[in-house]
């Protein structure tokens, strides 16, 4: 996982506390972070894309979907990567650049594609959480597209902690749980339902389409291929059952578009 910490606007002492408290979770497995890369691509469309793209990922990481668009033998992208904290392990192929928090050091309207790969709940409080969407908002183009997904709360394992129904718990008693278990002081996610990142997108001033389900089966289909409940059950499922099931998915997945001026967002039900 990336993280994407922040310190965000003038919010005292507290907050600053709370920020140095926050942990990198970096997945350092390239293999699977290129097939994370391919796997965003064929959910944002771009495969075969013939103009250059001007991408963004927001909270790198080890560097490795950067580093797989940077390097893409098709596509021809010019990639910039932030984080605030330096856990690269590959660094060829696109520009890192090291932030403080939510804010990008970005012009407006810079990007083609903008990448927030479980980065959102890493931010801290709902206030920096609606600060990193606005600054995503703030250099995608308006022809745009971007990508986001985040861990749902109610999962019933949490990843970054391996910890049984963690993030349904508030958060004195999640601290609890942590230390109880041995995994450190203090749980520093925070996990989003789906009414709540829904209603931050379109406070944001997005148009999102949800891919929970076309993103299952692309990773059983790129990962595990044979595997029976794929072969079976889910390429077999009707569209109709990923939609209805949509709040229960352990990760959420959308892509974004900017909201025409003249036109409300809504979500989009997904279709796998």
């Amino acid at each position: 996982m990336t993280n994407d910490t922040t310190s965000h606007g003038k919010q005292g002492d507290a907050c600053d506390l709370e920020v140095s408290r926050r942990l990198p979770h970096v997945a350092f497995d390239l293999a699977s972070r290129r097939l994370k890369g391919l796997k965003i691509e064929r959910l944002l469309g771009l495969t075969g894309q013939p103009k250059p793209l001007r991408v963004l990922e927001i909270g790198t990481g080890s560097g490795g979907i950067a580093h797989y668009f940077g390097t893409h033998p098709h596509l021809n992208c010019e990639v910039d990567a932030v984080d605030v904290h330096d856990n690269r392990v590959v660094t060829e192929g696109y520009r890192y650049h090291q932030v403080q928090g939510t804010q990008l050091p970005f012009a407006d309207d810079s990007f083609d594609v903008v990448v927030t790969n479980h980065v959102i709940e890493h931010v801290g409080d709902k206030q920096a959480q609606c600060a990193h969407l606005s600054e995503l908002h703030r250099v995608l183009r308006p022809d745009g597209v971007g990508y986001l997904a985040v861990p749902s709360r109610w999962m019933l394992v949490e990843p970054h902690y391996r910890l049984l129904l963690l993030s349904w718990l508030p958060q004195p008693v999640a601290n609890a749980y942590v230390r109880l278990m041995g995994k450190g002081s203090y749980y520093d996610c925070r996990p989003l339902t789906t009414h709540r990142i829904e209603s931050m997108l379109d406070a944001a001033g997005f148009t999102f389409v949800q891919k929970h389900g076309e993103a299952l089966l692309l990773t059983f289909e790129l990962e595990r291929p044979d595997a029976l409940i794929y072969r079976w059950i889910l390429k077999r499922a009707p569209n109709a059952m990923y939609a209805a099931w949509r709040r229960a998915f352990p990760t959420l997945i959308y892509t974004l578009r900017l909201t025409p001026p003249v036109a409300g967002s809504r979500a989009v039900a997904d279709h796998a």
